[in-house]
């Protein structure tokens, strides 16, 4: 029986997300009563224009526009409006009212985040955000709790789907970076402006709180190194696909700790990087994300599943509530953000890497030794070389006096890397520095 009062729930936004959020909560308000412990009373949704189609519908009576009236007569605040204002301004108040916090909003707190979860910690007020990252998998909760008492040392993840499906489809069908972009655009994969995800900002964002969490430490966002994916061509995943790797755009959180080198600290960093095809990552499809952890104790662990959608961050979204709405029930202290350690953001020239290299040359006599040179001068070692005449389509045909020449290095520090390339563009020999992607996972 339950006895416990009813908990007063505000919604932040009606979009695809809220829409189903509050359908959920109407729907199984019964069956999510029995797990609280108490009913959950949706006592509203804050909208910008009340009369605009949603599906799944919200009942006309819930939607308004005062969304500062909404959250002040709340126990429990769920934001999924987006972007950083007014979200910020209307998260703040709500936890100044001691309200708790459910948000989807990763771009407010990989800018945010150190801010608000100071502010919850004053007023005794949680902020929960499982469905900022990677949507339907749990992925905040086992770094922040089922690992905590373990050493995370790297996490490397697929969490924009956008990315993935197009890098996905070049690969399947041998489409253009265009042609997948204007499928995901249709599918719905992509916003009209898909700014954010092809060019790595939203996988940025997600990679900043994933580093957070696993190293107990503020992550600045503008130290996360980022690269996007346009300059993914077809040819490049088919030279890929033919060494034995995938081509995924990769956030990667690593711990450093090489004294010999003077390393200490923790590189964050999103680019477009080969796989092998053999890796668990390779395998995720379409517009699927997976996270990949390495721990000391733990092993690997892989978190995978749907990272974007209505319904499936919804999902997300309702287990953070059920969380929120069960410390109402039975009291108590909540959990505070874990960032003692403090340590520092290391730049992308600290890591240690292998690079896949693919060079435009001309096509006489004494280029490969030329080539050669610039790689021993830096100290570079040289893996595998092939050489090919292709198009920029990728298939086999004559480019007139140029062919396509793909270098595989050692592992070596990437400062000592990108110089490498730095002076390979310089040579008279070689036209043009086609690709250059780091080689992860192998």
């Amino acid at each position: 029986m339950i006895e416990y009062r009813s908990l007063r729930v505000a919604l932040l936004g009606g979009g695809t997300v809220g829409a189903n959020v509050a359908r959920r909560l109407i729907d199984h308000a019964d069956e999510l009563a029995a797990r609280v412990g108490a009913h959950i009373d949706l006592i509203g949704v804050a909208v910008r224009d009340v009369k605009a189609t949603r599906s799944p519908a919200i009942p006309a009576h819930l939607l308004t526009t005062d969304a500062e009236s909404l959250i002040l007569g709340a126990d429990i605040v769920i934001e999924v409006m987006g972007g950083i204002e007014p979200a910020r301004t209307y998260i703040t108040a709500a936890l100044q009212s001691g309200a708790d916090v459910v948000t989807a909003n990763k771009a407010l707190l990989a800018n945010h985040g150190t801010e608000l979860f100071a502010l919850a910690e004053r007023v005794g007020a949680q902020l929960y955000y499982e469905a900022a990252v990677a949507g339907a998998i749990p992925i905040i909760r086992p770094l922040r709790d089922s690992l905590a008492g373990d050493n995370v040392t790297r996490i490397m993840g697929i969490v924009n789907g956008t990315t993935n499906f197009i890098l996905d489809r070049m690969d399947t069908d041998g489409s253009t970076f265009d042609e997948a972009l204007a499928v995901a655009t249709e599918l719905g994969y992509a916003e009209a402006d898909p700014t954010a995800d092809v060019d790595g900002f939203d996988a940025a964002q997600k990679a900043a709180i994933l580093a957070g969490l696993a190293f107990h430490t503020t992550i600045d966002l503008s130290s996360v190194h980022r690269e996007g994916i346009r300059g993914v061509s077809g040819e490049v995943i088919a030279l890929a696909s033919k060494a034995g790797y995938a081509v995924k755009l990769l956030a990667i959180a690593e711990r450093l700790d090489n004294p010999a080198d003077g390393i200490d600290g923790v590189s964050v960093r999103v680019y477009p990087a080969l796989i092998p095809r053999t890796h668990p990552l390779a395998a995720v499809r379409g517009a699927n994300n997976a996270v990949f952890v390495e721990a000391e104790g733990a092993g690997s662990l892989m978190f995978y599943g749907a990272g974007a959608g209505g319904p499936e961050t919804a999902s997300a979204v309702l287990g953070d509530l059920v969380s929120a709405s069960r410390r109402h029930v039975i009291g108590g202290p909540g959990l505070a953000e874990s960032t003692h350690a403090n340590l520092a953001m290391l730049p992308v020239s600290a890591i240690t890497t292998s690079y896949h290299v693919t060079l435009e040359v001309a096509d006489e006599p004494g280029v490969l030794a030329s080539v050669a040179k610039v790689f021993a001068d830096h100290s570079v070692s040289v893996e595998l070389v092939e050489q090919g005449l292709f198009t920029s389509e990728g298939s086999a045909a004559s480019k007139g006096q140029t062919a396509t020449l793909v270098i595989g290095t050692h592992r070596a520090k990437e400062s000592d890397l990108a110089a490498t390339v730095a002076d390979l563009a310089k040579l008279k020999a070689v036209t043009s520095v086609t690709s250059v992607l780091r080689i992860e996972g192998a």
